[in-house]
């Protein structure tokens, strides 16, 4: 009975993980520069916390490193939105995340550990400065590890 119980839950997690993987594939967030909110040329980068951020011309780099404490709200969304973070924990508590505790934040699904963490972060006015200010995003989101050849 026990190890049906537990290829059960096993089955039920692996399921959530991949429904969720397909939710995110089939739902791309189109990426804005984090300077003026136009579309990205991808030639366009700057180095941001061992990722890409993409802006839309030659001018916005330039913008960004003068004052990147301005725009690392939406650039830590990027670097989320493009694929290169992937969330790891609650951005608020730290805690492992409940994929059935989720709010979208600018095109990205956000997971948090409770209710009550999930209430703060659907109450917000200004969501992506909640959920990826930098004390949050270091709690929640990582590099994504680099696929091994």
């Amino acid at each position: 009975m026990k190890r049906f119980v537990v290829s059960l839950s096993i089955i039920l997690i692996a399921s959530v993980a991949l429904v969720q993987a397909a939710d995110e594939k089939a739902k791309k967030v189109e990426l804005k520069c984090v300077v003026s909110g136009k579309a990205i040329d991808k030639t366009k980068t700057v180095d941001y916390k061992g990722g890409k951020v993409y802006f839309c011309c030659g001018g916005c780099p330039g913008a960004f490193k003068k004052d990147t404490a301005k725009f690392a709200n939406k650039a830590n969304h990027q670097l989320v939105a493009s694929g290169q973070f992937i969330q790891k924990n609650c951005p608020f508590a730290g805690k492992p995340a409940n994929a059935t505790k989720t709010v979208e934040v600018s095109g990205v699904k956000v997971a948090f550990c409770c209710g009550g963490c999930q209430g703060k972060a659907s109450k917000a006015d200004d969501k992506l400065a909640l959920v990826f200010n930098d004390a949050a995003f270091k709690k929640g989101f990582a590099l994504k590890p680099a696929k091994k050849k």
